[in-house]
Parts: structure tokens; sequence; C-alpha cells
């Protein structure tokens, strides 16, 4: 990541040359660009065309901004000696409206899914299984230096084995953290609830003696860069209750019925994302802590395809670019438009993920259902019973567990046990006892497809 060159205050500009030349270029440079790029000075100077002021092509956009800027007097930025305080604002250019509209019809819009989405509310059980759920929590604790392959995390959390690591329990502690981020969504956010899913991300599995559940109490803590430079300094620990309250009233006020003061979910989504970011106000875990925050918000308003969409997968691939938004913002007044545009298209690109996940698997199931139904037991399988029996297909020896079964298709572990032995009665799956002789497990046989009299 280069070093972000960072703009001049619209005041030191003003002052530094005649109006008539900025003046001149109103209506010429709008909030985005002609591609509909909100820039930030670090991109836009290079981009000002020949014989045009650089400086004054920027004065014209941040006016043109202005005109659009929504103030969040809620959300105080850092106070500093010269200034009484700053508050973060952010703006809806027609390009990010688009993109807001393009998330809200591919997923429903906080509604119940139906035509003209990817995936109907009648498929949700079908193929928005719970390893989905499990994309999110292993590659969040990735993205925050857990080492654990996505095999061996998949393999722990499918069987429900307790952690060997460190990086095992971060991705346990994720696990469960989007699970308690679903079962919370009703609530309304506090200072305690905060705390709780803090906890949860880091039990066991923390840093900088820093305490799950606990505000920091020291300000030994900055955000660094790739120069182990200070890209980020925390506000003060005296002052994170009182910047949390706000925050959390922010997030239960209702935006949507209100004229005036309206802010889309997924707008009010990524706020509470950038703000636990930006306040900082654990000693470790706080990205952990700001995604479940994201999830927690989008469930809350209605958005219930987000619990099977993983952002933290294509923030990890490009992580440069979602700190770089961090810092974009900062540098210039606050503004959270760059951070929300950034993670808009993160989102974009995780439904797009997520449809192209779900197009797959129906593909998968449906050829094979035109295969499975020559063989005549097919007719005796309940669904679940076949998405098994296709498995087991794929990998001869594969084992399979009641437990296992009931995490991966969220049902209860005696409708597992009855979908595993309802194939062991066709001579399907072979069961064997462990050598205590307690658990019983299902064994994908050699020759299955012969049993099946394919």
């Amino acid at each position: 990541m280069a070093r972000v060159r960072v703009p001049k205050s619209l005041g030191e500009l003003l002052q530094s040359m005649p109006a008539a030349e900025y003046f001149a270029l109103f209506g010429k440079f709008g909030a985005t660009n002609e591609e509909g790029l909100y820039l930030h000075w670090d991109k836009f100077m290079w981009r000002v065309p020949n014989g045009i002021s650089e400086e004054a092509a920027w004065v014209a956009t941040k006016f043109a901004r202005k005109t659009m800027l929504k103030t969040l007097p809620m959300l105080l930025a850092n106070k500093s000696a010269d200034k009484e305080g700053e508050h973060f604002s952010y703006c809806v250019p027609e390009s990010l409206f688009a993109k807001l509209h393009h998330i809200d019809k591919s997923t429903g819009g906080g509604h119940d899914l139906g035509d003209g989405t990817f995936i109907t509310a009648k498929e949700k059980d079908r193929y928005l299984v719970k390893s989905l759920m499990m994309e999110e929590a292993i590659t969040s604790s990735q993205l925050e230096g857990a080492s654990t392959t996505r095999a061996v995390a998949k393999e722990m959390l499918e069987t429900s084995r307790t952690p060997k690591d460190k990086s095992e329990q971060m991705i346990f502690n994720n696990y469960l953290l989007m699970k308690k981020a679903v079962e919370k969504k009703d609530e309304q956010l506090s200072i305690d609830l905060i705390l709780e899913l803090h906890q949860i991300a880091t039990f066991n599995a923390i840093d900088n003696d820093a305490k799950p559940g606990e505000l920091r109490q020291d300000n030994e803590i900055d955000v660094r860069n790739i120069y182990n430079e200070v890209a980020h300094t925390p506000p003060c620990y005296t002052t994170l209750k009182e910047r949390l309250s706000p925050l959390c009233e922010f997030a239960n006020e209702n935006h949507l019925e209100s004229a005036n003061s309206f802010i889309h979910p997924v707008i009010k989504a990524i706020i509470l994302h950038f703000m636990i970011g930006y306040i900082h106000p654990f000693g470790d875990g706080n990205g952990r802590t700001a995604r479940a925050l994201f999830y927690w918000y989008m469930l809350r308003s209605g958005y219930w395809l987000f619990e099977f969409v993983s952002i933290s997968k294509l923030i990890k691939e490009k992580r440069s670019d979602y700190d770089t938004a961090y810092i974009y913002t900062e540098t210039d007044d606050f503004d959270l438009t760059y951070f929300i545009y950034h993670q808009v298209d993160v989102i974009i690109k995780a439904v797009d993920a997520l449809r192209a996940h779900i197009a797959a698997k129906k593909s998968d199931f449906y050829h094979f259902i035109e295969w499975i139904e020559k063989s005549p037991v097919s007719h005796k399988l309940k669904r679940g019973q076949l998405e098994l029996l296709k498995d087991a297909l794929k990998q001869p020896g594969k084992v399979f567990t009641a437990k296992q079964v009931a995490v991966e298709f969220d049902i209860t572990e005696n409708t597992a046990r009855t979908y595993l032995n309802g194939l062991v009665d066709e001579d399907l799956l072979m069961p064997t006892k462990s050598k205590k002789g307690k658990e019983v497990s299902y064994v994908s046989p050699a020759g299955l497809q012969q049993r099946l009299k394919l």
C-alpha cells in the first residue's frame, strides 16, 4: 500500500487562489467523476485534465460534495486543540445510490425474497446451509492473523471438536459470534451487547494484555501501516463510553420513516462497522467485533440473506484497499463516503459470489436427482438423505456423524441420526462404533453406486 497523499484543508486552498479560478470550474467537477468514482485527493490529483489546476478542481469538487453532505451529529470525531470538534458525514451520489439499489434488488431489500431474486424463500433451507456461515467465521479470523487452513477449520466446526490452538479458537469464537448476531438481531444495541460480542470474539484468543468483554484502560494502542508508521491514533480511553453511548443511540434510532433523517440500512450498517474500527474501544479484537455489528444490523434490518454472505473473504483478498478506505475518511474531513463506497463494492461482490454458489448447488443437485431417480431406492429417501448420499458417492470412505450432519443442515442430532440410520437400512451407509462404544459413525462404502443398482 503506497503512502496516501493528504489534501490541504479547504480553508487553506480558498486563501491560496483567486475565487474566479475555482468558480470557473463549478459545474465541470461534481461529487464524482464521469465514471461515478468518488475519488480522494490521493487519486483525484492524477486525473485532472491538462491545463486545469488540480487544487482549483479539488475545491470545485469539495463544494459539489458539500451540497450533498449529511452530517451525523451523534458521531463525534477526534477533538484537537484548535477545533471545537468535528462530526462524521457522508453523501449519496447517484453512483452510490445505484449500487444500493442493486444490493436491495439482489437480496430482497429487507423483505422476503421472491420473484426477481436469485433464491426464493422456499429454496432457502435447501441451499443456505450453515457451512456458508462458517466461511465468514474462518475468513474473518484469517483477516486478523489466524493461520489455520480452511479445510482444518471447517472440519473443526462441522465436528464441533475442541480448538487445538489460538488460531482455531479465533475461528470457533467467530462462528459463535455469527450465531450470536443472529440470536440478538431483534435486540437494541447497547454497550453491554457490544461487550458481549467482544467477549465471544476474543475468548482465549486475545493479545496486547487486553481482556475479553472489557473496554481498554489506557492509550497504549495505535494502528500502523505496512511501513510501521502510525496510521490511526484511537480516541482517548477516557472518552470511550461517551462515544459508544451515542453510537448505540444512532444504531437504535429509526432512520427509515423520517424524510429528513433517512439513512439507508446498508449505509448505517457500514457506519457501525467503521465506527468500532475508528473508536477502537478494545485492546484487541476490534475488527472482529466491528464486522459482527455490521452483520447484526443487516439482520436486524431484515436482510436475512446476510447470515450466509461473507464479506471478510473479499476484504482479506485486498486488505490494503480496506485500510486505505479508513485512511481516506480520516484525512478528508471525516467523510465516510469513501468507506461506504468500498464496503458497498465488497457487499456486491460477496452477494454475487453467493449467487454463483447457489446456482452451482442448484445445477449440481438437479443433475444428481436426474441420475439418482434411476435407482429403485431414490423414492424412499428424503431431501436431506439425498444430499448425504450425494456426498457419500463423491467420497468413498467418508465418515458421517449425527453431530456433524446436525451442524451442516441446521437440524437436531436426533433428526440427523434418523437420516443416517435410514441410509443404513437401505444398505447405503455402514455403521461403526468408536472404540469407547458410545458414538456411532457412518461410513460411505466402496461400490455405493452398485448398491444403488445404477
